[in-house]
């Protein structure tokens, strides 16, 4: 596997190089298929008395999807130390996760005796609704939305092509780039979603579904 370190504001040491190639050997045991490991140390000093800090990123890219983990300290081979170990447990977790799918297989499920289908959250249209499909009585909607309101305040904006996929795929997405929630298009509802973690190892969803745009003059 191929390792690239980069120093921002701090120099990087044979020392730090040593200690580095050490830590890929548990990468490497962990993520088999792994082609890079992009390092980045951000040396940050503050002018308010603050501590100064030692910022490690490490990104992982290879066959799947990119795994990320980040760890700051005022040691950077501390920082290394609990980066790593962030990134070791994403990879473990995922695996855990590979392993169960393969003996627990999510999707449908047909019980070829009874004819019964299992494993699919699907409710069946009512009678009401198919005849209003075949009648055309299902109103439309049309118009453009209007723009949100203007806010003077950006923090970071980033812009990721959509990726329809299921909310399992999601869940396992987010856990492999370390962070809180995940963004996505739920192929089965084809609606803009949000996995997020809650307490514990429970995660939520949040869904936009289309509506009526409010009336004008509305109070």
């Amino acid at each position: 596997m191929e390792t690239n370190i980069v120093g921002v504001g701090v120099s990087v040491s044979d020392r730090f190089r040593g200690v580095v190639d050490e830590k890929v050997v548990r990468i490497e045991h962990l993520a088999p298929r792994a082609q890079r490991l992009d390092i980045k140390v951000t040396h940050r000093a503050y002018h308010n008395g603050r501590v100064e800090d030692e910022t490690v990123e490490l990104t992982l890219t290879g066959k799947g999807p990119i795994v990320r983990a980040e760890a700051v300290d005022g040691d950077k081979f501390v920082a290394l130390d609990l980066a790593v170990d962030k990134l070791c447990e994403q990879l473990r977790r995922a695996k855990d996760k590979r392993v169960d799918a393969r003996k627990h297989p999510r999707g449908a499920r047909l019980d070829k005796e009874t004819g019964s289908i299992s494993g699919v959250d699907v409710q069946p249209a009512s009678a009401e609704a198919l005849r209003a499909v075949r009648t055309g009585e299902i109103p439309i909607i049309t118009g453009n939305e209007e723009e949100a309101d203007y806010s003077p305040v950006v923090i970071r904006t980033k812009e990721f092509g959509p990726e329809w996929m299921s909310v399992e795929d999601a869940v396992d997405r987010m856990e492999l780039v370390g962070h809180d929630f995940f963004l996505f298009i739920d192929a089965r509802t084809d609606h803009p979603s949000v996995v997020y973690r809650r307490k514990g190892w429970d995660y939520g969803v949040i869904s936009l579904t289309t509506q009526t745009a409010p009336e004008e003059g509305a109070a």
